[in-house]
């Protein structure tokens, strides 16, 4: 005769301590479990909910005594941020003790754009004034310590006309200002080693690609986004598109993409070896975009508005999903992702550097394994279940201020209306005779080698 015993060791499932959970073992045959989808759901829709009531992503509010005019993060620190303002100051923000660790004192006018080196020690700076200074920046201790004083610039470079945005080269002591042309500086020489100049009056930013340091992206107030190289004497390519672009970032993770922030209130990501067409359009905005951050993972980048909002929108996705805005909070001129991806900065005209939680629901600081556990849980069960029609509308759903949502009203009445009658000129037209552009092509006029 056979006997069949299930044979177990013991050592895994006995009980270290009291406290301990007895492991439970389960068939997961679905005939079983008839009623497992709709547990799921319903479990899917709490996850929906929760997140709705524990989205609280406003952190602190840094203050300037002027409005911030731009950013920028330390690529070697995740607790510092560095904004400059349109007194002229620039200030070096230790986040997690909010307090400013340093003001670098020397700019006359608005500085518009500031730009680390490689080695995070040392920053540059551009200001309308005409001159770019270089600084010293010093280490943001985790543990609150003393607070130093002014500093004064290492040196300075003076310029012709005033500056519009600056970019440090990834590998090498260089760096790129946009204003009436776009000037290559190296740290030991006080003219520029190199000019670049392609029709446009005003420069208005410059960024340098990621992963090829030698070629960069600019926009201009003739409406351009133009490509360089260092390598060479003349730009390489140049897109003119039906309105001005303020800013453009390019993706660390598939550095031949960068997304540039229009005046049309849209966003354009392009793939700089077919300007052709935008690889994607992301709407949502109801004002102009003034600038553009991604994120160091590359799936996701954040955009401020003059609308006195910011967004953080998807790589391939159309619309943003999430967006932050308080009732204080004015035209919102720069805005970056912290180094691992965790929050959000966003310097506005009301004088102060906001930060806020990447993920509006996200619970920081030290978590529990089976807390870890329920979250991956929760959001599996979202990503599993989110095209069922409640649980999209709630994730959605967000509450906008009344201008904006008035304004997002009007824009789609607008957009809708131009629909139908685009219709009605083609249903009533002879064939082939009107040709419709794609959203993708629709804003770019013109592609110059």
């Amino acid at each position: 005769m056979k006997v069949k015993v299930i044979s177990r060791s013991e050592e895994d499932y006995t009980r270290e301590r009291k406290s301990d959970l007895r492991k439970v073992q389960r068939n997961y045959d679905p005939l079983l479990h008839p009623l497992e989808k709709a547990k799921e759901y319903t479990r899917a829709l709490n996850a929906a909910k929760l997140d709705r009531i524990f989205a609280k992503p406003f952190i602190a509010a840094l203050p300037h005594d002027d409005g911030v005019t731009c950013l920028a993060r330390n690529p070697k620190l995740v607790n510092s941020i560095v904004a400059g303002a349109a007194d002229g100051e620039i200030r070096i923000w230790d986040v997690p003790q909010k307090r400013t660790l340093r003001r670098l004192v020397g700019h006359t006018a608005a500085v518009k754009g500031i730009s680390f080196a490689p080695d995070g020690e040392t920053c540059v700076s551009a200001s309308t004034d005409a001159t770019v200074k270089l600084w010293k920046v010093p280490y943001a201790p985790f543990e609150a310590g003393i607070v130093q004083g002014d500093a004064e610039p290492v040196f300075e470079f003076q310029g012709k006309n005033a500056f519009r945005g600056i970019d440090h080269h990834w590998d090498r002591s260089v760096f790129a200002t946009a204003g009436a042309a776009i000037d290559i500086w190296d740290h030991s020489r006080s003219e520029p080693i190199q000019s670049f100049t392609w029709g446009s009056d005003t420069v208005t930013s410059a960024r340098f690609n990621p992963a090829e340091p030698d070629v960069f992206a600019s926009t201009g107030s003739d409406r351009s986004i133009a490509l360089y190289d260092l390598r060479r004497a003349t730009p390489l390519r140049k897109l003119v598109m039906q309105t001005r672009c303020n800013a453009l970032s390019w993706n660390p993770m598939e550095p031949f993409n960068f997304t540039a922030a229009n005046e049309d209130c849209c966003l354009y990501t392009f793939d700089m070896r077919k300007l052709a067409s935008a690889l994607c359009v992301l709407k949502d905005f109801v004002s102009a975009v003034m600038d553009v951050d991604y994120s160091p993972t590359g799936r996701e980048f954040v955009a401020g508005s003059y609308d006195r909002s910011l967004r953080i929108f998807s790589v391939s996705g159309g619309h943003s999903r999430e967006v932050y805005t308080t009732k204080r909070m004015q035209r919102v001129f720069a805005v970056r992702f912290s180094g691992d991806a965790t929050y959000v900065f966003s310097g506005s005209d009301d004088m102060n550097v906001r930060c806020w939680k990447a993920k509006a629901s996200e619970q920081l600081g030290v978590r529990l394994p089976r807390e870890k556990h329920k979250q991956a849980y929760n959001d599996a069960l979202l990503e599993r279940y989110k095209h069922m029609p409640e649980i999209k509308r709630i994730a959605r759903h967000r509450h906008l201020p009344a201008p904006i949502y008035k304004a997002a009203k009007t824009r789609r009445a607008v957009v809708e209306s131009d629909r139908r009658k685009l219709e009605r000129r083609i249903e009533h037209s002879a064939p082939g005779s009107i040709v419709v552009k794609p959203e993708r092509k629709k804003k770019i006029l013109a592609q110059l080698e």
